[in-house]
């Protein structure tokens, strides 16, 4: 069975940058989708950043209001999805999820908790 374990989320101040870890316990294979979403109390689940996968082409994908400072990347030798965050905003406050997607089911992490403040 595969599991997602997250790191990375922490309290940082405005302007600060955190690195968001999401290791897969297993392998994992026909991955359609990966990548990370984020929830703030009282509002619904959002899409920040995704890589895609359709026929062997591939694509990253990332909500509007993140683009120039995140940048998803990974490592596939350590099974690996990172979500690096520069010039946080407090808007960024969520507990952010990793994903991934595969023909066959859907994988979710625990999440981690951003906190952006002063």
């Amino acid at each position: 069975q595969v599991q997602l374990v997250e790191s990375g989320g922490d309290l940082v101040q405005p302007g600060g940058s955190l690195r968001l870890s999401c290791t897969a316990s297993g392998r994992i294979f026909s991955i359609n989708r990966m990548g990370w979403y984020r929830q703030a109390p009282g509002k619904e689940r959002e899409l920040v950043a995704l890589f895609t996968n359709s026929g062997g082409t591939y694509g990253i994908q990332y909500v509007d209001s993140v683009k120039g400072r995140f940048t998803l990347s990974r490592d596939n030798g350590k099974n690996t999805v990172y979500l690096q965050m520069n010039s946080l905003k407090p808007e960024d406050t969520a507990v952010y999820y990793c994903n991934i997607v595969t023909r066959f089911s859907a994988y979710w992490g625990q999440g981690t908790q951003v906190t952006v403040s002063s």
